[in-house]
């Protein structure tokens, strides 16, 4: 039977997915590796790591395979964005990796809005000029280390290189690019404007392909350290959220993905790259054919019911913190969360704001703070759908996915305040899972991607919303973003205060 792998190259480990033609996971494997924190606000890796584990994990993955390595057909990528990968004329690495987490670029992000413009950045890439992005980092390596830059032949980021070092072919993918500043989402080529801008040569930028290409097959010495054929197909993959939108069925208009991890993200399919979003939300290159995606973005989403736990039920299980969330009514009684804990992405790119319980009095008990946790998480992602909204959009379905689908009283929160029908699939394999698609959409195992998602994903439940819990949460929602309003100024206050 033949298969396909889908490798997702995570921040902190990567993860090997062996997958059939129904979409049946046969092997997991995960290798994990380090990061490097020098300084405060950075945050770096070496991507000889990466390589590593990959074959490792690879070699491991053969090793426990039953069939004829020639079986397995082809093999894609999904990976962390936005991290600075330079590499010299022979494609050797200069430094270590510069990762999307690093905060060192505050004075090149105003560079860039000095030179390029605050609207003019905009117009050209769809988004505002934030420090997790590849063109703050190129510059802070022009200037900061200067004789390591004048090296620099190429760039490319994280899971490129991966792929550079299975197949000895350079490129880099759309969905990866639109994360760099440098892309032109209007023309979908590289800015020549930007680059003579801030003096940067256009030839560090690699070619460009589409997630689904095929751009090379496994080198000699890579089939001989995994045990996989010299056969085996290797094509571009995308970035780990276009990789999780595949993943989750987020491939038509209507459909948007809400996962809760440690941050939140909300991310919705886009047909056409001519919505104005004003810089509010991020606009990136889908890994489906010809589609974009936009995407919010909440800081501390499972970050803040994790912190409440910590804190407060520091020996108790999940299961045992959210059990009297039910009989809580909507609204908590009266008490709302607002999860800025580390500050807030979207809408609000906000360093200094943090998080306020509003309304507490003293009939109020734990498991009413718990439910205020829950649908302050909620709102601030109902911040982006509520942008999507105005902006035009339409959404039908949500695709839920991450820690909001462990609880099913969450699950009726999220249909609730977002007013739509909430999705949970039966399996969370996401990046991973859309990685594997795309190797089986580029063998030509479906005719589309869609094909591919109804074969390989299914679903586990359906939630809709109740009627007067919508009317309720609407009210409060309104009354939640009041409270950055009402807020945002004591805390820039309160931050000589801080640790």
């Amino acid at each position: 039977m033949k298969h396909v792998i889908g490798v997702d190259l995570g921040t902190s480990a990567v993860k090997l997915l062996l997958v059939n033609p129904k979409g049946d996971i046969i092997q997991e494997i995960s290798k994990p590796y380090p990061l490097i924190q020098e300084h405060n606000g950075y945050s770096e890796q070496d991507p000889q790591v990466w390589v590593d584990q990959t074959i490792s994990g690879l070699s491991e993955l053969v090793q426990k395979f039953d069939g004829d390595p020639d079986d397995i057909e082809g093999i894609s990528f999904s990976g962390q964005m936005h991290g600075l990968v330079l590499l010299d004329d022979n494609n050797e690495v200069l430094r270590n990796a510069i990762l999307w987490n690093d905060t060192r670029t505050s004075s090149q992000c105003e560079q860039i809005y000095n030179l390029v413009g605050e609207e003019r950045l905009l117009e050209i890439t769809k988004n505002p000029a934030l420090e997790g992005f590849t063109l703050p980092k190129i510059l802070w390596v022009k200037e900061h280390e200067p004789e390591t830059f004048a090296k620099a032949n190429s760039f490319v980021l994280p899971k490129d290189y991966l792929r550079y070092k299975l197949t000895d072919e350079l490129h880099m993918e759309y969905s990866d690019a639109a994360g760099t500043l440098l892309l032109d989402m209007n023309s979908n080529n590289w800015s020549d404007e930007i680059c003579e801008v801030l003096d940067i040569d256009r030839s560090l930028c690699p070619p460009l392909v589409a997630s689904h290409e095929k751009v090379g097959s496994l080198t000699n010495e890579i089939s001989s350290a995994t045990g996989l054929s010299v056969n085996t197909q290797v094509f571009a993959g995308g970035a780990d959220n276009a990789c999780g939108a595949i993943g989750s069925g987020v491939l038509e208009d209507g459909k948007t993905l809400c996962s809760i991890g440690t941050s939140g993200v909300v991310l919705s399919y886009e047909s056409s790259n001519d919505k104005d979003f004003g810089g509010k939300v991020h606009y990136f290159n889908h890994g489906a054919p010809n589609a974009y995606y936009t995407m919010g973005v909440t800081l501390a989403a499972g970050y803040s019911l994790g912190w409440f736990k910590d804190v407060f039920a520091k020996e108790e299980s999940f299961e045992d913190l959210v059990a009297g969330v039910g009989s809580v009514p909507p609204g908590a009684n009266g008490l709302l969360f607002t999860p800025y804990l580390v500050g807030e992405r979207t809408p609000h790119a906000d360093a200094s704001i943090r998080a306020s319980f509003i309304g507490m009095d003293g009939s109020h008990v734990r498991k009413d703070f718990v439910r205020a946790v829950m649908e302050g998480i909620t709102f601030s992602l109902n911040e982006s759908i509520d942008l999507f909204r105005k902006n035009g959009k339409k959404i039908d379905t949500i695709v839920s996915t991450g820690g909001g689908t462990k609880d099913d009283n969450w699950l009726q929160i999220q249909a609730d305040i977002f007013d739509v029908e909430v999705v949970k699939l039966s399996s969370e394999q996401g990046p991973g899972m859309g990685a594997a698609m795309l190797a089986a959409y580029g063998s030509g195992w479906f005719e589309s991607l869609q094909e591919c998602a109804e074969e390989f994903l299914k679903l586990d439940k359906t939630i809709q919303p109740i009627k007067e819990n919508v009317e309720k949460y609407k009210g409060l929602f309104g009354l939640y973003q009041e409270v950055y309003e009402q807020t945002n100024k004591l805390n820039e206050k309160l931050v000589p205060y801080r640790k």
